[in-house]
């Protein structure tokens, strides 16, 4: 793993949640400057990532963006990671002017039965060698049992 400067943005996702590990290889593969990197929120690296920004490292249901700084969660965080994507995905953030509230209403219902609805893995998403460097947790296996409230 390569340097990350302050400004990387890293995504923190639930490795075992079939959605989350869908919407990670739906950012990367419209991520045109690689610019995001990805750890499991069940990995040491994203437990760690989680303890510095003030976060529970259990129990989480949302995806984590960490970003210049501070920490995004729920709709906020979703919603910036697409200012970074091609078009037309990066025109989602607009919705960044409905009220958090309402937003993070929508954001919780999915969250809340996401392993319902698209199933969970027994063990967190391995990346592949072509991708391994964009991973901050690649190789270490966090199993299904550190699992995130869902």
């Amino acid at each position: 793993m390569t340097d990350l400067g302050p400004e990387t943005p890293i995504i923190l996702f639930d490795g075992v949640c079939n959605l989350c590990s869908g919407a990670v290889r739906f950012v990367i593969e419209r991520d045109p400057e690689a610019e995001f990197r990805f750890a499991s929120l069940q990995s040491e690296r994203g437990r760690a990532l989680l303890r510095r920004h003030g976060l529970p490292e259990d129990g989480m249901d949302t995806m984590v963006l960490v970003e210049a700084g501070r920490a995004y969660t729920n709709s906020s965080a979703a919603l910036r990671v697409t200012r970074r994507l091609r078009r037309p995905w990066s025109w989602l953030r607009a919705l960044l002017v409905v009220p958090r509230p309402l937003r993070d209403a929508v954001y919780g219902v999915v969250a809340r039965h996401r392993y319902r609805w698209f199933g969970r893995r027994e063990a967190c998403l391995v990346p592949g060698p072509e991708l391994r460097d964009r991973f901050l947790d690649a190789g270490e296996a966090a199993p299904a049992s550190a699992h995130v409230r869902g």
